[in-house]
Order: C-alpha cells, then structure tokens, then sequence
C-alpha cells in the first residue's frame, strides 16, 4: 500500500498520529495550521488497520490508501 497526503486541506488535528505513530507525525507550520508528515509512504501490511482508521477518522479525509 501507498498513502497519499492532500496538504491542501491538512489541518493538523492529529487523528492520524494518534491511531498510527509508527506512520505520520504532525509538524508546525510557519504559516498555518500544522501538516501531516508521512515518515512510511509504503508501510507494512502488519500496520494495515492502524493506516485504514487513520484514514477513515481523518477530520478532514486528506488521508488516501493506494494499492501497489
């Protein structure tokens, strides 16, 4: 899997970090609302769930899940 990251509308709420630290992180910006960092564009497949409920209580739904 692949995780694509529309930072546009990234607002930092920290969903993500909460349900998958091992795969974003939420970094302060000079000009505005925190963004999402993604530290594994490819994760493991053992870390599946953790990616899927951070894209699914993404506040603001900027989290994609591709399928290599």
């Amino acid at each position: 899997m692949k995780i694509k990251i529309d930072l546009a509308l990234c607002q930092g709420h920290s969903v993500c970090l909460g349900e998958a630290p091992e795969v974003f992180n939420v970094i302060d910006q000079d000009d505005g609302y925190p963004h999402v960092k993604v530290l594994l564009d490819s994760p493991p497949e053992a870390l599946r769930a953790k990616v899927m409920k951070a894209a699914k209580y993404c506040p603001n739904s900027v989290i994609t899940v591709l399928e290599d």
